[in-house]
C-alpha cells in the first residue's frame, strides 16, 4: 500500500488542470515533422517551464512517412479507403489485379504459396509483421479488411526507428491500403463464390528524411545534474487531432511533472520528461534516436523508464492488464490496486510504445494503462473504436478516468523518484527466467546441460529476495548496484543480447537470448540439425550465464551497501 507521502501526491492530481491543458493540446493535428506539431509542442514547452522545469527542444533527422490520398476501386467502383505509413506510393495508374485472399496473413497463411507479383487480401489492420511477410513473398500490394466500419491508421515498418544502411532492406516494399469491413468483406465473399473482382489500389505517401522535435524537460535531484534520474515519456505526434492518443497522456505527464516539481525537496533523484515525435509516422524514430545519441548518459544515469500512452479513454475501465517488466511488476501492481478495485494481472512488455531503451538495459513499464472491457478488446479495440481515426477528439476522454489513470502513473513515478532505494525487484526477473528454463531442462536432459543456468538463476533469486526491505547504509552505492543488475538482465530478457541495436518492431519470445536453446530442444537427437543447433545453443548459454554472473555481482554489491 502507498505511504502517506504517496497518497498525498496522488490525491493532489487535478482533473481541471489536466483538462485545461488538454483543451489546448487538442487544437493541433500533430503529424511528425510538421509546423503544426511544433506549434503544439511549444505550448507544452511553456507549460513545463511554468511548472519549474528546465527545457530543451532537440531537432534531429528522422525517416518519416506521412500517408496522403488513397483510393481503392473494385471493378471500377470506388470504396472508402486509406493508405498506411510506410506503404509505397503506387505508380500513376495504380496497381490492379484479382486479389488472393490469405486470411489474417499469419506465417501459416503465407507458407508454401507463390505470391510474387500478387495483390493480397487480408483480415485485420495492417501491421509490421504482415508487411514484412508480404514484402518477403514478393507481393506488389496488400489490402486489409478492417474488423469494423472504421479504418485505422497504422505504421507498417518493422524497422525500429529510422532505417540505417544495415536495416533499410527490411523496410516494406508494397503498396498498402485498408478498407472497412463491409467493403472488404464483399471482396472476400466474391472470391469465395468463385468470382474474379479486380481491385485497383492508388496510394500517395510522403516518405523521407525531415527534422523532427523532441521536448526534454528536467528537474534535478538533490545531488545535482549528474545523479541518476527517472525517464517519463510519451509521444506528442498524433494521427489527426489524437486527443486521447496521445494528448491525454501528455496531459497526464504534465500533471505528474507539476506535482513532482512542487515536491522536489523530497525527491531522491532527478526526473526527465521527454515528449517524442515520430511515434506514429516514424516507428518510434525520436525515442530510438535519443537512445542512440544519449546512450552513454542513459546507461550511466537512467534508473527506469515509465512510458505512457492513451490515458483516460471513455469507457476504459480495465487497468489490470497494463504491462511492466518483471523488475517493476510489483510497483505496477501496487499502483493499480491502490486506485482501482481490480487485482493486477499484468502482462509482459511487448515491442511497442517507444520502448527504445531495452537494449541499454533500462527497465520499463506501462505504455497504455487503461483499456476497454474484453467485449471491445475482442474486436481489437482495446483503446476504443476511435483509436487512430479522425474521431479521436476530446469527447473520447473521460475526466474521471484521466484522473484515475494519472494517479496510477503518479504513484509509480513518485515511488521511483522518492524512494531511498530504487524499487527494482531482480528476484522477479530471476523467477521469470526460471519459468522459461524449466521446460528446457526436461527436454534437453542428457543432451545439453541447462542446469548451470538454473543454478545461477536460482541463486540470483535468493540473493535478490534477501535485499527486500533492508535499509541502506550507502543508498547511492546500493542504487548504482541495482542499476548495474538491470543492465545485465534486461538486454538478456528483451533482446538477442546486443546492447547497441534496436530489436525490430515485431513479436519476440520471452527471454529471446534463450531461443537458440529452444531451437536445439526442438531438434531430433542424433541428427545433423541437432549438431548445428548445439553450436548456437552453447553460445546462447554463455550469453545468459554471463548476464547472470554480472547481475549476481551487482546484487552482492547492493547487499554490501545495504548492510
Amino acid at each position: 500500500m502507498p505511504d502517506g507521502t504517496t497518497t498525498s501526491f496522488t490525491d493532489a492530481v487535478s482533473g481541471p488542470e489536466m483538462m485545461a491543458n488538454l483543451r489546448q493540446i487538442a487544437r493541433w493535428v500533430k503529424s511528425s515533422g510538421t509546423a503544426e506539431e511544433r506549434e503544439g509542442l511549444a505550448f507544452i514547452d511553456q507549460r513545463m517551464k511554468d511548472y519549474g522545469f528546465r527545457t530543451e527542444v532537440i531537432l534531429h533527422d528522422a525517416f518519416i512517412s506521412l500517408p496522403g490520398k488513397a483510393s481503392v476501386l473494385v471493378d471500377g467502383e470506388a470504396v472508402k479507403a486509406i493508405t498506411q505509413s510506410f506503404s509505397q506510393s503506387s505508380p500513376p495508374g495504380g496497381v490492379s489485379g484479382v486479389p488472393i485472399y490469405i486470411g489474417h496473413g499469419t506465417e501459416e497463411d503465407f507458407a508454401g504459396r507463390d505470391l510474387a507479383g500478387k495483390i493480397l487480401l487480408m483480415e485485420g489492420m495492417a501491421t509490421p509483421a504482415t508487411a514484412k511477410r508480404a514484402t518477403e513473398a514478393g507481393a506488389i500490394a496488400h489490402l486489409h479488411i478492417s474488423h469494423h466500419e472504421h479504418i485505422h491508421e497504422m505504421c507498417i515498418s518493422p524497422v525500429w526507428g529510422s532505417p540505417g544502411l544495415s536495416t533499410r532492406d527490411g523496410m516494406p516494399r508494397t503498396v498498402v491500403c485498408s478498407v472497412d469491413n463491409a467493403d472488404g468483406g464483399a471482396i472476400r465473399d466474391a472470391l469465395a463464390a468463385g468470382k474474379s473482382p479486380v481491385v485497383t489500389l492508388h496510394a500517395e505517401v510522403d516518405t523521407g528524411w525531415r527534422k523532427t522535435p523532441i521536448l526534454v524537460a528536467e528537474i534535478d535531484g538533490p545531488a545535482g545534474g549528474e545523479e541518476p534520474f527517472v525517464l517519463l515519456s510519451g509521444h506528442h505526434d498524433t494521427w489527426y487531432y489524437g486527443v486521447m492518443d496521445n494528448g491525454s497522456a501528455n496531459a497526464g505527464m504534465m500533471e505528474v511533472a507539476r506535482l513532482c516539481a512542487e515536491r522536489r525537496d523530497r525527491m531522491r533523484r532527478g526526473l526527465r520528461v521527454c515528449f517524442w515525435s515520430g511515434h506514429s509516422h516514424g516507428r518510434y524514430s525520436s525515442s530510438a534516436w535519443y537512445a542512440d545519441a544519449m546512450w552513454d548518459e542513459l546507461d550511466r544515469r537512467c534508473v527506469a523508464h515509465v512510458n505512457v500512452d492513451s490515458l483516460g479513454g471513455a469507457g476504459a475501465t480495465v487497468l489490470a492488464n497494463t504491462a511492466a517488466m518483471a523488475e517493476l511488476w510489483q510497483l505496477a501492481a501496487s499502483a493499480v490496486q491502490a486506485h482501482t478495485n481490480q487485482t493486477y494481472k499484468g502482462k509482459r512488455k511487448n515491442r511497442s510504445s517507444d520502448d527504445s531503451f531495452v537494449a541499454i538495459g533500462i527497465p520499463s513499464m506501462f505504455g497504455s494503462i487503461s483499456e476497454q472491457p474484453a467485449k471491445h478488446a475482442q474486436a481489437r479495440n482495446a483503446l476504443g473504436w476511435w483509436w487512430h481515426t479522425p474521431h479521436d477528439t476530446i469527447d473520447k476522454v473521460d475526466e474521471a478516468n484521466l484522473v484515475r489513470d494519472t494517479r496510477v502513473l503518479g504513484q509509480v513515478v513518485w515511488n521511483l523518484v522518492a524512494s531511498e532505494v530504487v524499487p527494482l525487484d531482480h528476484a522477479a526477473t530471476a523467477s521469470s527466467l526460471l519459468a522459461e528454463l524449466a521446460p528446457l531442462e526436461g527436454r534437453l536432459a542428457g543432451r545439453f546441460p541447462v542446469e548451470p543456468l538454473v543454478a545461477a538463476a536460482t541463486a540470483l533469486r535468493e540473493e535478490a529476495t534477501a535485499l527486500a526491505g533492508r535499509p541502506a547504509k550507502d543508498a547511492a552505492a546500493a542504487n548504482a548496484a541495482l542499476m548495474r543488475a538491470s543492465r545485465a538482465l534486461v538486454p538478456a530478457d528483451y533482446t538477442a543480447g546486443d546492447r547497441f541495436l534496436h530489436p525490430h518492431a515485431l513479436p519476440v519470445p520471452n527471454w529471446p537470448t534463450l531461443q537458440p536453446i529452444r531451437d536445439l530442444a526442438a531438434t531430433t537427437p542424433g541428427t545433423d540439425e541437432e549438431h548445428y543447433a548445439a553450436v548456437d545453443a552453447l553460445r546462447a548459454r554463455n550469453r545468459v550465464a554471463y548476464a547472470l554472473r554480472e547481475a549476481r555481482a551487482a546484487i552482492a554489491a547492493a547487499a554490501a551497501a545495504m548492510g
